[in-house]
């Protein structure tokens, strides 16, 4: 009998699946252990539940529109990008609760922690941009299906930028270009960087345990 989708945590991976490479990753992995991690289980799941979405909507769009989904899409994906480098999981707290270690409240933080201090956004968003793009962009998109603040979203920009923040301008195509620029870069800091490493096994064990 076929399981339902929710025991998939990245294409046909199962809890189990990730419980086999968990061992292997806390024991005495080598390189290989760790990129065939990223790839099976990280970089699939962004593919199917993220990217290629992207893709078919900058493939097939007609510039009336899809930017807003795209760029929904895109404020998703980095919230769970920022949550896997900490190896952070969000909580909804209840009166007299408080937070446990590795555990967050506030996506605005998470949200700008990322734009800030991940290359290659951190060239474009100072705190005072960043914080204005999670209300007007993240924000408007994700509880109002509309952009606020005055920010608008382009296809592109010829010189590559991701942001006018003069503007308020967000290019989405560029924008996706500098994610899979940090997915990248990330992928080779976490083959040796073993923060990184505690972090991603701590978010895929949470990704588990939900």
């Amino acid at each position: 009998m076929q399981k339902p989708t929710s025991s998939y945590i990245s294409g046909w991976k199962t809890p189990d699946d990730w419980k086999a490479t968990r061992a292997i990753l806390v024991g005495s992995p080598k390189t290989e252990d760790w990129e065939r991690a990223f790839e099976e289980f990280f970089r699939t799941r962004l593919k199917l539940r993220y990217l290629d979405s992207i893709s078919v909507l900058q493939e097939h769009g007609k510039f009336q529109g899809e930017g807003f989904s795209i760029a929904a899409i895109q404020c998703s994906l980095i919230e769970f990008l920022q949550s896997t480098l900490q190896g952070a999981r969000y909580r909804y707290l209840m009166r007299g609760e408080r937070l446990q270690p590795h555990e967050y409240k506030s996506s605005s933080e998470i949200f700008v922690s990322f734009l800030t201090n991940r290359q290659p956004f951190s060239r474009a968003f100072t705190k005072a941009i960043a914080d204005d793009f999670y209300i007007g962009v993240r924000c408007g998109l994700l509880h109002e299906a509309r952009t606020k603040n005055g920010w608008r979203i382009h296809a592109m920009d010829r010189a590559g930028r991701i942001i006018d923040s003069n503007n308020k301008i967000l290019f989405r195509d560029n924008f996706q270009k500098a994610l899979l620029r940090f997915i990248e870069d990330y992928k080779a800091e976490l083959l040796q960087n073993r923060d990184y490493q505690a972090a991603f096994i701590r978010k895929f064990d949470d990704l588990v345990n939900e």
